[in-house]
C-alpha cells in the first residue's frame, strides 16, 4: 500500500503542469518552497510587495496586495488544462467559506492567451466562487522566482506580507495550505 502511494505520489509530481510562458523576471522569495528553504532567486522584488497587483477578468480593474491589508489572502497561480488546479479550487472554495471575510482568495490565470477563451465555461462548470484576475509580470516573477509548475498558491499574512508558498497540490499540501490558514486566522 504504501509503495503503491508512493509511486502514485512520485508520478503527479512528474506530471506537474507547466505555465504557457516562463516570469519574465525572478525575483526574491522570502519564503521556502514546501518545507525546503528558496535559494534560486534575486535577493530583491523588482517592485514593493504591496505594490504587486492584478487585473480582474470581467472589467480589468487593477487591485493590488497592499489593498487586502488586514486580511489573509491566498493568490493561486493556476490554469484550465491543469489537473492540480483542478484539484485544488474546490478545497480553496471550501478554505473560503469556512474562514468567511478573514480570507479572500484570488485565483490568478497564467495559461496565457489561448487559455482566457476557455476561462467562463471552466468557472461554469467548476462553479467558481472566488474572483479570478490576470497577475502582472513582477507578481508572478515574485512568487514564481524560477520555479515554473503550477498551481502554485502564495499565502499572504494580514500585513501583506508572503509566509507560505505551495507548489501543486495533494493531501499533504492540502493540509499544509490549512494548517497555515487557520494559524493566521488565530492571530487576529
Amino acid at each position: 500500500m504504501y509503495r503503491s502511494f508512493l509511486i502514485l505520489l512520485i508520478f503527479i509530481l512528474l506530471a506537474g503542469c507547466r505555465p504557457a510562458a516562463p516570469p519574465v523576471s525572478v525575483s526574491n522569495k522570502p519564503v521556502s518552497v514546501n518545507g525546503v528553504p528558496a535559494s534560486d532567486a534575486q535577493s530583491q522584488p523588482t517592485k514593493p510587495v504591496g505594490d504587486m497587483g492584478w487585473a480582474d477578468r470581467v472589467d480589468g480593474n487593477v487591485q493590488k496586495v497592499k489593498d487586502l491589508k488586514g486580511k489573509v489572502v491566498i493568490l493561486d497561480f493556476w490554469a484550465t488544462y491543469c489537473p492540480p488546479c483542478i484539484e485544488e479550487i474546490p478545497h480553496l472554495m471550501a478554505l473560503q467559506a469556512k474562514h468567511g471575510p478573514d480570507l479572500v482568495v484570488i485565483g490568478l490565470n497564467v495559461g496565457g492567451d489561448e487559455d482566457r477563451p476557455k476561462i467562463p465555461e471552466f468557472l461554469e462548470r467548476l462553479k467558481v466562487t472566488y474572483p479570478i484576475a490576470y497577475p502582472e509580470d513582477a507578481l508572478t516573477a515574485y512568487v514564481f522566482g524560477q520555479q515554473s509548475a503550477i498551481p502554485q498558491t502564495a499565502v499572504f499574512d494580514r500585513t501583506g506580507k508572503m509566509i507560505k508558498k505551495i507548489t501543486g497540490f495533494g493531501t499533504e499540501i492540502k493540509i499544509e495550505l490549512d494548517q497555515t490558514i487557520a494559524a493566521e486566522i488565530e492571530k487576529r
